[in-house]
Order: C-alpha cells, then structure tokens, then sequence
C-alpha cells in the first residue's frame, strides 16, 4: 500500500498525536495564531475539519516535534536517522568494501536503492477530480495567511516541480508561493535553487518553464526534498531511500510532469520567463518580515484533488516552529555525511536557537595546531546548506555540544578573542539576513574554542578539574545508602539554573 498524506494522519491519531478540531476557524491569521501555541509547547498536530471560507480541512503541526518527524521517515528515534544519513554517505563517496562486512553492508545499501526506484500508477488518487482553465479559482483552497503584515495568502508546503528543458532532468523543492490572482501566484526561490536554474535555461532557450506543485504528500518526500545533499540521486529516490520503497508517481494532465500519485492536491502551470511580480512582505524563519522582491509568476491551467482532500500547510518565523524541527532531523542525516567529508568531525549541531543554519557547533578530535581553523573552513564549503552558516564555534571533542552549559565554558575559558577568532568578510550570503550591511553579501566568523598547543600557545595549559575515580566510584556505591537513591543525577533540569534548553 503506498504512504501518503492519510496514512501519516491516521498514525498520529493512533499514538495520540493528533487533535480534531470541529469548531470554525479562519484561514487568515486565526489558524497559525493557534498552531503556533501549539508548537510552542511540543503539542500535538491539528486538523481543522470546519475551516471558513473552503470545504477542504486544514492539516497542520504534523511534523512540530522531532519524533513525529522520525515517524515520518519511517524511524522511531533521532539516532536512526544517523544510520540513514551513513547509508547515503556510502552512495555519496563509495569506496571498495576491505571486508566482507563491508562488502555485505555496501550490498545492502545498493538493495535498498534498487528497492526505492520510483514506480508510476496509472490510475492515481490525485486525478480523482480535475478542474481545467476558467473553472480553475485557487481562493476555493483554505490558503492561510500568518501574519497581519503579510502581503497575502500563501502556499509553504508544497512540492514544487520544475524540469531542465535541456536535459529533462527534474527538481524537487519546497518553496513559499504568494497568491496573486485566481489563478496567478508568485514563487519565491533563491537563485541558487534548481527552480531557478531550470528557470533561466527555460529563457535561454526561449521556452516556458512547466511547473506542478503537488500539496497535501507524504511528510516522508517533503523531507526527501528539504534535503539538499550533493549526492547523484534524484529527490524521488531520496524518498525511496528514506521510506524503504519507491515513491509511486503519476504523470500531470497538462504539463510534461512528474508528481507523487497519492497527492491530495496538484496545481500545473508554467512561468513565462521574465514575468515577474511583486512578492511579499512575508513573515520568514529569521523572525521578522521579508522584504519585497520581485518574483516568478506562475499562471495556472490545471488543478486535480482527490476526493475529499486534505489541506496540509505551515509558516515560518522565529524558532520553534516545524521547519525547525525538520532542520533539527536533518542534522542527524547529515552528521555521518559530514564526518566523511571533514575526518576531524566527531559531532556538530545546528541549534535552532541559531535558526538552525546560522550557527554550527563542532566538536574535533585536534591533534595538531590550527587543526580548528582547517575545520570551520572544511565546514562551509562541505555541503551546500552550510553556506550561510554565520558562525561556527569548534570544540574540543570531550565537550556535549549538546549542553550549551559545556558549550559556553569551552568558550569562555578557551578563547582569546585576539587569537581564536577569525572573520571572512564579504562573502555570498542570505538575502533574507537583515543583518548584513549589504543584502546577499555578508561576514563569516570562526570561534576556536579547543584547547590550545603549541605553537598557538607559548604556555603550559591548565590541568582540567577532575573527580578522584576511586572516590567518585565509591560514592556510586554509597549513593542509596546516603539516602539520595530517589535523586536521578541524568534528569537535569536547566530551569533550575536559570535558562531553558532545546532538547536535541
């Protein structure tokens, strides 16, 4: 039976995860106000079945928690995501097995690329209903509207599906689209995203770029395509590779495109090139309003549903929201990646304090002077979404990046500001980053927060603070007896010391 949408909902519902809502409730701002207290506290994932304005419910919060996200993915924790992410860095930079284990572990990483090769139907679930031209009215969808300074309706979850007119080659990607008519909305990508190359090949060759957004799919393929790792695969087989089976696809109606079958909904279109309109203000995952850029138009001819479909939708802003959560996941995807790229690497995190990309914490194993310095610089340029990364503190490896507590004393007790800290300026960055002097060029700090050696010392360092081991494991023995067995020394609470902290 393939995953879709339905199946992810039914999950939820069955470990209880998952809230019906029958009172109305308004699209425009009302839906993401109550989703957002939601997300705030790790609630559980919504499903408005009485939405104003639409006969469609509205999914939304599905994927607020990183274990509702490794459900997704067909894993029931975070470090089976890292056997994933091992998996994929075999395809990525394979190497002739040395052992029979090897061999038989690399044999059965190419059985499960062999088992996630994408399959079509012919009589797929999303052309159940079609609507065509003039019938076509995008304001029957329950598109909501976040924040009252957005500039209007828009679409956050959807799959959009552009193809190289040269090579017929496609891309997957989720990016915010803006309605601007009817049957007009804007997409708002970078120039570094596959969209847009596809776009200004599309006008070299003075074609129209086909476009399909396919909305209301399997959680497990929105995280497939939110995953911009360097590998030879297409987003497709990512989905395979990720739910342990191929995706099953359907071709479009109207355009020369690709979609996943059990889509609840798909919109096909084309963007002419060099039409372009105004897009946003728009409320964006760095917390506060994006700016007005003119964007793509795409105009659309085709809209085909299932019955009785399932809006699915989110928003962006200030952490935690689910996009925070999907970053939080992907960064255990991309731990082994990473250490086959940088071999110092032991550990990194992404803390969605730092909108989980601008800030990166490494842990290395240093065996020679300016080993740190090697590994911030390795680290921006080893995958493609490190690229505006801002800062990046490297520890020591017997420090818990986890524990912000340990994070903060390496730096405070291991850094001179005049020595451990190095900056690149002006370097390609974030439009989207207020932060920067000028927009799309931007500063790059490196934090050196290991333990110095010579010759980046001239001193003897300080001897760490340790326990004495035969009285801490005599206090192990004793710990009942003292009559403090009822105290569990691993439950923390950072409260306590005054601060929260995100559990990763």
């Amino acid at each position: 039976m393939p995953r879709d949408l339905r199946g992810f909902i039914q999950l939820l519902e069955d470990r209880g995860q998952l809230r019906r809502i029958t009172a109305p409730v308004d699209p425009d701002l009302e839906i993401a106000e109550i989703a957002n207290r939601m997300l705030a506290v790790g609630g559980p994932g919504l499903l408005f079945e009485n939405v104003k304005g639409s006969k469609f419910p509205v999914a939304v919060n599905l994927m607020g928690t990183v274990e509702r996200i490794c459900w997704a993915m067909n894993r029931e924790n975070p470090q089976e995501l890292e056997d994933l992410g091992r998996k994929l860095g075999m395809l990525q930079q394979p190497k002739p097995p040395k052992t029979v284990t090897q061999a038989i572990d690399f044999g059965k990483v190419l059985f499960d690329v062999v088992k996630a090769k994408p399959l079509r139907d012919f009589l797929p679930p999303c052309h159940q209903v079609v609507i065509k031209d003039d019938e076509l009215d995008l304001n029957t969808l329950p598109l909501i509207r976040p924040y009252p300074g957005d500039a209007g309706k828009i679409i956050t979850l959807g799959l959009v599906i552009t193809k190289d007119v040269e090579t017929g080659i496609p891309n997957v990607g989720v990016y915010r689209l803006q309605l601007q008519s009817k049957n007009t909305m804007t997409v708002h990508w970078l120039s570094v995203r596959g969209g847009a190359r596809h776009l200004r090949k599309a006008a070299e060759a003075g074609k129209k770029l086909e476009v399909a957004i396919a909305l209301g799919v399997d959680p497990l393929i929105i995280m497939a395509a939110a995953t911009p790792i360097p590998v030879d695969l297409s987003e497709w087989l990512f989905a395979g590779l990720y739910g342990k089976a191929g995706v099953h696809l359907a071709k479009c109606k109207t355009v020369d495109l690709e979609v996943p079958a059990q889509s609840e909904f798909v919109l096909e279109g084309t963007i002419t090139p060099g039409e372009m309109l105004p897009d946003g203000p728009c409320g964006d995952h760095m917390g506060y309003y994006g700016g007005v850029e003119d964007s793509p138009l795409i105009r659309f001819h085709c809209l085909t549903h299932r019955k009785d479909p399932i809006y699915l939708t989110t928003f962006s802003g200030r952490p935690p929201k689910e996009e925070a959560m999907m970053a939080i996941a992907l960064n255990r995807v991309y731990t082994p990646i990473l250490r086959q790229q940088v071999s110092e690497i032991v550990d990194f995190l992404l803390p969605m304090e730092a909108l989980s990309y601008k800030m990166a914490i490494i842990a290395i194993d240093k065996a020679y002077p300016g080993q740190a310095k090697r590994a911030a610089l390795a680290f921006w340029s080893a995958l493609p979404q490190f690229t505006y990364t801002k800062f990046v503190v490297v520890v020591d490896k017997d420090i818990n990046i986890r524990d912000p507590r340990q994070v903060v004393w390496a730096i405070s007790s291991k850094v001179d500001p005049a020595r451990d800290v190095f900056i690149l300026p002006e370097t390609p960055f974030d439009t989207l980053d207020f932060a920067s002097e000028k927009l799309g060029l931007g500063g790059r700090m490196g934090i050196d927060a290991t333990t110095k050696i010579p010759p980046e010392t001239d001193h003897a360092w300080g001897e760490v603070l340790e326990s004495d081991p035969d009285v801490a494991a005599q206090v192990d023995a004793r710990w009942a007896e003292l009559g403090l067995g009822d105290i569990d020394l691993s439950a923390v609470d950072p409260a306590v010391f005054g601060y929260e902290m995100s559990q990763f």
